[in-house]
């Protein structure tokens, strides 16, 4: 089993739903190359391929998105009857890691590094970061991470009800400043020069929400202007040689389809990875 071997360095990945089948294949190019990184930070999608990474089971990540794309208990309509989602949560977080497509849990228990799921408090509006080596086999602590609004219902840990980490903080570049790490391997799911924008889901979401939680709403109403600055702060750390950025050439689908264009996604991230990994091997010496 392969352990951490990379110092003073943080992993971030964004989430962006089947946008983050392009982070897997930087992350398989990464296990392929023997790199273990001591601290990954994920958020939202970002979360489901930093446990294939941790876990150390390549392609994972891709084969659970092509293979159940398109089965409803995935992901269809007829889920908001039981569950309340588009996603089957039973199906999706507990059926497929524990009885078809097998999560490695004893070697994702023994990383000897640091991971955690930004995840968003409905009551605060604040990212909370935890331990995701205390995930219980239910998943519930990712399902809380990946909790897009209308599109999942809230997800309970502790009591305390929780959304996607990414309404609060989309890029957790900043919390891994604070934790005094020198360098950081960044994978983001935009291509260069992409700008966030309010769009029509994000303001149907916080008329829905705004007498029930209204600091998460006020965390959505920013959440543009704020991804846009941590973007910025990445590029900023980048340009001193503090950042090393994967990020897609072409704009990717958040809800692709095309299993096909899904592998063609996944193809773009490893060759990235694959063609950078000499200069990555020295940025993180």
């Amino acid at each position: 089993m392969l352990q951490v071997n990379v110092q003073n360095a943080s992993l971030i990945l964004e989430g962006g739903t089947f946008r983050t089948v392009f982070s897997s294949g930087v992350l398989d190019a990464l296990l392929e190359h023997h790199i273990m990184m001591p601290y990954v930070v994920a958020i939202s999608g970002g979360a489901v391929n930093a446990c294939s990474y941790v876990s150390q089971q390549k392609e994972r990540s891709l084969r659970v998105l092509t293979d159940y794309r398109h089965d409803k208990r995935y992901m269809g309509l007829k889920n908001f009857v039981k569950e309340k989602s588009l996603f089957g949560l039973d199906f999706a977080y507990n059926v497929i890691p524990n009885q078809l497509d097998l999560f490695d849990w004893d070697t994702y228990q023994q990383y000897d590094g640091t991971l955690l799921f930004g995840v968003t408090n409905a009551y605060t509006g604040q990212v909370e970061y935890m331990d995701a080596k205390q995930m219980d086999r239910a998943c519930i602590m990712l399902r809380a991470t990946c909790a897009i609004p209308i599109l999942f219902p809230e997800i309970k840990l502790n009591d305390t009800p929780y959304y996607d980490g990414g309404l609060a903080e989309p890029i957790p570049i900043q919390h891994s400043v604070e934790q005094g790490f020198q360098k950081h391997v960044l994978v983001l799911t935009r291509p260069k020069g992409y700008q966030k924008k309010m769009d029509r889901q994000s303001k149907w979401a916080m008329k829905l929400l705004a007498k029930r939680y209204p600091n998460l709403v006020t965390s959505m109403q920013k959440r543009a202007a704020h991804y846009n600055a941590s973007l910025a702060l990445c590029e900023q750390l980048e340009a001193e040689g503090k950042t090393f950025i994967f990020r897609p050439t072409a704009p990717l689908n958040s809800f692709e389809k095309d299993t096909m264009q899904m592998k063609k996604n996944y193809q773009m991230g490893y060759e990235q990875a694959i063609q950078q990994m000499d200069a990555l091997k020295r940025f993180l010496q």
